[in-house]
């Protein structure tokens, strides 16, 4: 459900403080101050000018900052949690593994590495022997990053680590629907001591991203839905404010004939209804060769009617909790209607669950799916899972590749060459071979889209940390040469024209008359 203000507030405070609830419950959990155009101004202004001490630093000295936040949030973890929880309405363990974890493995990974990472690179030069040539990596400035409400810490964190190592001072702006799992970042670096406006935060809606995005920021770094993007690329154009997006998808799950069943289908499971089916990287369509079709949907079915769907923010055993508000409810329940309208078969779920409430919605096996159905096209963000029965590789392939999408895509096989053939015809920014969505918890390896799914990569090693850098090139002298001048300078002379045609035959074999 979508946060709103207590309706006792007067129309002034209502502008001014943001209610945090609880996803499930819509009980309100805490308060924020929304920053308006002025305060998110005052920021980016206090961030430039921390920014020109902390670049002044060496990695390690900021890795040490980084190390302390670590340790803190690992003290810290249980609550750190609770909060997330909350706020999404996903099992704790959830955020434990995917956004506590990752987020210390992260600090662990860019800490060791970055410096490495951004170390001068040599060019060589074929020609131009007695120079030399090579590129440089320096901090791009003030870093603006607007998260998303699905992953609020870890997708918050994982960047703001990355333009922190390089050098750079950032403002984030996260979810309104998730205020508090960003405040706690902001608290933590806070208390390791991090210096004043090195990391700011400023809460609030749309009005305050956009801001953020026309603020004078040197880049910014989107997640989020398609829609807010192309607001932001428009309104960033003005200023030519670069940008990187990671925009979602309705990422594929190819099923070759020579899958294992059993992993496959735990994995389209796990990989459909993880965060109940809030993450961009889910398992949002299946592809299955009919030579494994009926054993593998039985089995999916019998494992998604085994799931234990309840209150996760409270101390049962849940596998799948709510959704974060009542409009990603209604997009479920118009995709399955849509669907069923045009001869899907509802094989497991399909309705809100008769004893609880609040936004919650059954873990849905479709079958007898098209490209005709919105199910199959659109983006759910939600406990959807439609399987759709192929004859051979080929047609998988041709209907994986048939979106404007192109986040993730997974590829299931026991003969490795052969999911590797076929992971390579895949239009995705990361194809996965009998596993799914587990490679964002790999730093080293890149995050992010083709098509509309996305612009750019975060992570990935150097790729990730090189996003928020700006890539400067030296030519120097590797030999100084006793010239004067150099042969091509001023001033130009008729008679210089032999010469250079002796340079041509020479270096390139032209010349010769035919």
């Amino acid at each position: 459900m979508a946060i709103e203000q207590d309706a006792s507030r007067t129309e002034q405070e209502e502008r001014k403080v943001l209610v945090a609830r609880n996803a499930t419950t819509g009980e309100m959990i805490g308060e924020l101050p929304v920053a308006d155009e002025e305060a998110v101004l005052a920021a980016v202004t206090r961030a430039r000018a921390a920014q020109l001490a902390w670049a002044t630093l060496s990695f390690q000295q900021r890795g040490v900052y980084l190390q302390r936040f670590r340790d803190i949030m690992l003290d810290r973890a249980d609550a750190i949690a609770r909060i997330i929880s909350r706020e999404v309405g996903k099992p704790q363990i959830e955020s434990m593994m995917s956004e506590i974890i990752a987020g210390a493995d992260f600090i662990n990974y860019y800490v060791k590495h970055a410096e490495k990472m951004l170390a001068d690179e040599p060019i060589p030069l074929h020609l131009l022997k007695h120079r030399k040539s090579y590129l440089h990596y320096v901090p791009l400035g003030v870093i603006g990053i607007i998260s998303p409400w699905n992953f609020p810490f870890i997708l918050a964190l994982s960047e703001v680590i990355t333009a922190l190592i390089v050098g750079n001072t950032v403002v984030l702006k996260p979810s309104e629907l998730t205020p508090l799992s960003g405040q706690i970042i902001i608290d933590m670096f806070a208390r390791a001591g991090l210096p004043q406006d090195v990391v700011q935060i400023v809460h609030g809606d749309g009005k305050t991203g956009a801001a953020l995005v026309k603020s004078g920021v040197d880049k910014i770094c989107f997640t989020g839905g398609g829609a807010t993007a192309r607001h932001i690329m428009r309104a960033a154009a003005d200023t030519l404010t670069p940008i990187v997006f990671e925009l979602g998808g309705k990422d594929p799950m190819i099923v070759c004939a020579d899958a294992d069943v059993e992993r496959a289908a735990q994995a389209a499971v796990w990989g459909s209804f993880l965060n109940c089916g809030q993450v961009c990287a889910s398992v949002e369509r299946v592809y299955v060769h009919r030579e494994i079709a009926e054993p593998f949907i039985a089995r999916v079915v019998e494992l998604t009617k085994k799931l234990r769907v309840g209150n996760a923010t409270g101390n049962a055993d849940v596998d799948v909790g709510s959704l974060v508000h009542e409009r990603q409810v209604q997009i479920i329940e118009r995709q399955v209607n849509d669907a069923v309208e045009k001869g899907a078969h509802v094989a497991a779920g399909g309705k809100r669950p008769e004893k609880l409430v609040g936004p919650f919605y059954e873990p849905t096996v479709l079958t007898h799916v098209s490209h005709a159905m919105a199910a199959m096209r659109e983006e759910t963000f939600g406990p959807l899972l439609p399987i759709m029965v192929v004859e051979d590789d080929e047609e998988a392939i041709r209907l994986a590749n048939d979106s404007v999408f192109g986040l993730d895509a997974y590829v299931f096989s026991t003969d490795s060459a052969h999911a590797d053939r076929v992971a390579r015809r895949i239009e995705a920014g990361t194809v996965m071979i009998n596993d799914v969505i587990a490679s964002y918890m790999a730093p080293e390896t890149p995050w992010g889209g083709i098509k509309q799914s996305g612009i750019g990569r975060v992570h990935g090693g150097a790729l990730g940390l090189k996003e928020f850098c700006q890539v400067r090139h030296v030519m120097g002298e590797r030999v100084r040469l006793p010239l004067k001048r150099e042969l091509w300078w001023y001033p130009y002379h008729q008679s210089q024209v032999p010469l250079f045609k002796g340079i041509f035959k020479l270096l390139f074999g032209r010349g010769k008359k035919k």
